[in-house]
């Protein structure tokens, strides 16, 4: 697994409290013994798709039976990406939120989410032990939120005009011409990394090791590799549906996607086909965190538990198209789509070994490094509106 140091203090949780000692010896945030009955209402940020009620597919539904156990009724905002996210937890109206790497690490370092009591959530027992104490997730010891489940960027496309799969990125960089105007690529700053990841492959001598940190140079030479892409008239989607309708359309034909979408669109048996290139992908690794002023605490760490429960994640990650977090999720899953925990890699780590999961830019550069200074997320952000002319 990659490892990135996040450099983060949460707040404390607002339930039942007692101190603890951290794994470095300092004081720990305060952090929950137990769990109260629920308020009546949990309101979450969501990556789409996260909490379905059954009705797109009535087989889908983690959410109603949530509220009939609990009496939690759950309310949900759709988040386009983490910078949304973020945002979104920031205005202090959400009790918790699905976040990625590229989110996480904001969330503790500025108090937004609060630390998380694993101990009194009996399903995480059951959770893979590669997805616990992770570093965007976790510091000094302390857990600020449980995995969701975690997955590849692929490489979607259309078989009836790509008819040999490809093995690496190039269709939507350096072979780009050759599918011009039809090329569909996330709108979000965080796929500057994408590029980085190519520019690993092919532009060894410029000492990319991760493509979350980058120097002036490095960084340089990513947008301009950005700017190529979109020059050869790249197409740009925020959401999910926005890419499905695109494809559906034809009007685009390559580019940057999630196994949700290439199991929508195979559904209604349209030529598409999603591919982990050679050179490995960009990703996510999901984490449901509590907000650190959360007004229905209860709920959400009710929540929280729920969605690590066999009937629950294993829904949730087929519906999704990513891993499972705990073999009992995978038992469940194969009962719906035979053959699914294969098809994410569940319990394979080596496969994960090659997917550098969304990370949070730092100047400091996420290292151990002092003298090393990399372009963080604000230059990032600013530097993604400026390609987009947005």
């Amino acid at each position: 697994m990659i490892n990135r140091r996040i450099m983060a203090l949460g707040a404390a949780a607002a339930i039942v409290v007692a101190a603890c000692g951290g794994a470095s010896g300092t004081p720990a945030p305060s952090l929950p013994t137990s769990i109260g009955p629920g308020e009546g209402e949990l309101n979450l940020i969501i990556w789409a798709g996260y909490a379905e009620r059954g009705a797109v597919d009535p087989a889908y539904d983690w959410v109603t039976p949530f509220e009939t156990k609990t009496g939690c009724k759950v309310n949900t905002t759709d988040m386009t990406d983490s910078n949304n996210g973020v945002a979104l937890m920031q205005s202090g109206d959400y009790d918790g939120i699905s976040a990625s790497g590229d989110a996480t690490t904001r969330l503790i370092a500025g108090g937004i989410a609060a630390p998380v009591n694993t101990a009194i959530l009996p399903n995480y027992a059951n959770v893979f032990e590669g997805l616990k104490n992770l570093p965007h997730n976790t510091v000094d010891g302390v857990n600020y939120g449980v995995p969701h489940g975690r997955g590849p960027n692929l490489l979607m496309y259309n078989t009836e005009v790509i008819t040999t799969a490809p093995t690496s990125w190039a269709p939507v960089w350096e072979d780009g011409s050759m599918y011009q105007g039809k090329i569909s690529i996330y709108d979000s700053s965080i796929y500057i990394a994408d590029a980085a990841l190519r520019l690993m492959t092919t532009k060894p001598d410029l000492g990319i090791k991760n493509p979350y940190q980058l120097n002036d140079a490095q960084f340089a030479a990513a947008i301009t590799l950005l700017e190529q892409q979109r020059d050869n008239g790249a197409l740009y989607w925020g959401t999910y549906s926005d890419q499905v309708a695109s494809y559906a359309a034809g009007e685009v034909v390559v580019g940057t996607s999630w196994q949700f979408q290439v199991n929508l669109m195979q559904a209604e048996e349209r030529p598409i086909a999603g591919v982990l290139p050679d050179e490995g992908s960009t990703g996510w690794s999901d984490t449901w965190m509590i907000a650190a002023k959360a007004k229905h605490p209860n709920c959400m760490y009710q929540w929280m538990d729920h969605m690590m429960s066999a009937e629950a994640n294993g829904q949730a990650t087929v519906w999704f198209g990513e891993a499972p977090t705990s073999a009992q999720a995978c038992e469940y899953a194969e009962t719906l789509s035979p053959g699914h925990c294969e098809l994410t890699h569940a319990q394979d780590e080596a496969y994960y070994d090659k997917i550098w999961y969304w990370s949070t830019p730092q100047a400091d550069c996420a290292d151990d490094d002092s003298a090393t200074t990399c372009k963080d997320q604000d230059d990032w952000v600013e530097a993604w509106t400026k390609l987009r002319g947005a």
